[in-house]
């Protein structure tokens, strides 16, 4: 497995020491609408270039460096002169066809600044700056020039200085499990090489999140602590391209964005990063149905079941015919089936070159139970597990969809289940493999034409082991949901399991980059061998509120959820698409309440979770419409709740409540709280 941080850090270092000795001119500004954020622009007396970011006056990121080193020229780096600057203000608001909220308003201030190189080769380079009441995205773009026609990047040599002491929440880069860590919580200080998004909070409460924005044709960014409280950014290297990204002039980088809220819940509520991507390209895309779904996985996971064909293969026929039955008694739209499909016999971790997307095994009728489940309201769930031999999957992927439009399968799991750095790619039939990283630029491009194959066929795809989020799901809206964190199936085996603050820090980290198929619901409350998860019953039914995904699975068994029938109520009818989100409290790692309302009727649902600690909490119903009476139907941890001791002391209650009211929710040790407000009649 390549390093990608030898040659890299050092260089950087090396090239940061000196950066803004000399004497810096501010070139160029841009206000946010509110006049809240200012960012301002400098070349110094070498012509190198940097920004600043200034809130009500005062530094938040301080001089940061831009620039670029590449492999087939010399440094863009300095010898820079401002050649031009425009600016621009920008307002609208646009409907999503489905998400945390239906309208979005996209209103910045945009600065585009071109700069030139003084020396006899005038090579050019262009920042674009958005500046938000909420946050910045900047960008570079290379215009078409004579000089300047391929350009490898072996580093970006962006910086985020911040100004002030901060605490930071992030998870490690480059390392095997890609992006399923536990959140660390540091000073700024410790950080070591972290991926994005990274949030921080200052000494002075101000609350930040790193991340980018619309990832496309480019590897993707991390960021490694550098001095003076300086993140400086690592692009994710490629297997034996000549540098971790080649691109032909003109191109534009993915944007880099800033998000700065005064409390933990603004970064959750704001719009930055899908703004900044493009619109839809798909069209219309109502044939997605957000929607719950069941199926065969926890019991996997609980090693009750097999992915490979025996005794106690869990795709079946008539095992799934189970799954289809349960799902139309109860109202799921959705059953999931994984190890349907040809290829998972033996090591198949090892081996993704096995698979056959198109072929069912013996003892699965993959036409029938389509049809079954049509039959019942229902639809199959497919599944394309790839364990990394992801050109392979390439070759097959368009009969598998295909055949998948044929039988009414409109979404797809996808799975890169491999070690990271290890995805297998091979560009010409029986040529050399090259080793790839989930987070390189050749993947960049794999998930995007996967998007469009599958949007060619009316099919959604759910990415496991993903690429990050980086909000192109406005762009390609059938891109629904994906995993990339530490999901349900580490309280099933993992060592350790989720600890309750995990749900907490998710809400303000990864989350901040776009939805999760978490896997929430297992009311059972126990992994593999009896391995307690360490939540209260009422926590598994808050996750459906607060951890945002158009497709959410009802995890569990089906005998487990007519064991807990009281539970299973609220999970039968939270929806997963909403016209408004807001967060009513919060802090990262700690707690969150989050509140949304149905994009198809006039209920609000409410979800609220805590850490190990037992927490009381008052919640304002603001929210409410005025004039009119609720019914709260109320999913509480009961009394003496703790996932230690009593996870399931759980109590479910009725109470009118009107706007004006203010709730009292008392959240056990790893606990939670559910609640739909129906309004009266």
């Amino acid at each position: 497995m390549p390093c990608p941080l030898k040659y890299s850090l050092a260089l950087s270092f090396a090239l940061s020491a000196a950066a803004f000795a000399a004497h810096a001119d501010t070139v160029a500004s841009v206000e946010s609408p509110d006049h809240t954020l200012k960012v301002e622009l400098d070349l110094n007396g070498e012509g190198r270039l940097a920004y600043r970011v200034l809130r009500e006056g005062q530094p938040l990121i301080a001089d940061s460096r831009l620039g670029f080193i590449l492999r087939n020229d010399r440094q863009f780096l300095r010898g820079l002169k401002l050649d031009g600057q425009s600016s621009r203000s920008f307002d609208e608001t646009w409907e999503q066809p489905w998400g945390e909220r239906r309208y979005v308003r996209n209103h910045y201030n945009e600065l585009h600044a071109n700069f030139v190189e003084g020396d006899r080769d005038h090579r050019r380079i262009e920042l674009v700056f958005r500046v938000f009441d909420d946050g910045v995205g900047f960008r570079y773009e290379f215009p078409k020039q004579p000089k300047l026609d391929e350009v490898q990047i072996q580093e970006e040599l962006t910086e985020f200085a911040l100004a002030r002491p901060a605490t930071a929440w992030w998870i490690p880069a480059f390392e095997w499990n890609r992006e399923e860590y536990l959140y660390q919580r540091t000073p700024l200080a410790e950080v070591g090489i972290a991926q994005t998004p990274i949030t921080l909070r200052t000494d002075d409460g101000t609350h930040l999140a790193i991340h980018e924005a619309a990832l496309v044709d480019y590897a993707g960014m991390n960021l490694a602590r550098g001095g003076d409280g300086r993140l400086r950014a690592m692009l994710t290297p490629g297997g034996e391209a000549p540098a971790k990204v080649v691109r032909r002039t003109p191109f534009a980088t993915p944007w880099r964005t800033i998000q700065i809220a005064d409390r933990a819940g603004g970064l959750v509520e704001s719009n930055l990063i899908l703004n900044l991507n493009e619109p839809n390209q798909l069209g219309d895309v109502s044939w997605f149905k957000p929607s719950k779904y069941v199926g065969v996985w926890w019991s996997l996971h609980l090693d009750q079941q097999t992915w490979g064909t025996g005794p106690k293969h869990g795709a079946t026929t008539e095992n799934t015919k189970r799954y289809i039955d349960f799902a139309a008694k109860y109202g799921f739209r959705g059953v999931l089936v994984e190890g349907w499909n040809l290829g998972w016999d033996g090591d198949w971790f090892a081996n993704g070159w096995n698979f056959d997307f198109r072929q069912a095994t013996p003892d699965y009728d993959l036409a029938a139970l389509a049809a079954y489940a049509q039959s019942k309201g229902v639809h199959l769930i497919g599944h394309h597990e790839t364990a990394c031999a992801v050109s392979h999957y390439e070759r097959q992927m368009d009969e598998a969809f295909t055949l998948f439009q044929r039988l009414g399968i409109d979404a797809v799991k996808t799975g890169y289940v491999c070690d990271a750095g290890q995805i297998e790619r091979q560009d010409v039939a029986n040529g050399p493999v090259v080793r790839e990283w989930h987070e390189g630029q050749f993947m960049s491009n794999h998930h995007l034409r996967v998007l469009e194959a599958a949007a060619k066929h009316h099919i959604a795809i759910d990415a496991h082991e993903p690429i990050k989020d980086t909000g192109l799901r406005r762009t390609y809206p059938n891109w629904v949901s994906r995993e990339g964190a530490r999901g349900q199936e580490f309280n099933a085996w993992g060592d350790p399991p989720n600890p309750p603050e995990h749900e907490p820090n998710l809400i303000f980290t990864r989350m901040l980059a776009g939805p999760m198929d978490f896997t929430p619901g297992v009311v059972s409350l126990k992994g593999r061998g009896g391995q307690p998860i360490q939540n209260t019953l009422a926590r598994q039914l808050a996750d459906y509120v607060v951890l945002y995904s158009p497709i959410h699975m009802a995890a569990d068994l089906p005998e487990h959820y007519e064991q807990h029938m009281d539970a299973f109520a609220f999970i039968r009818d939270v929806p997963t698409d909403w016209s408004e989100s807001h967060v009513v409290n919060g802090e990262v790692g700690d707690y969150a309440t989050i509140v949304r309302k149905d994009r198809h009727s006039e209920d609000w649902y409410l979800g609220s979770v805590t850490d190990e600690n037992a927490r009381t909490l008052q919640v304002p119903l603001s929210f409410l419409e005025a004039g009119r009476s609720y019914t709260a139907q109320i999913y509480r941890d009961g009394e003496g709740a703790d996932w230690k001791t009593h996870p399931f002391a759980f109590v479910v209650e009725e109470r009118t409540v009107r706007r004006g009211d203010t709730l009292t929710l008392r959240l056990g040790a790893g606990g939670g709280a559910a609640i739909r407000f129906v309004p009266k009649r």
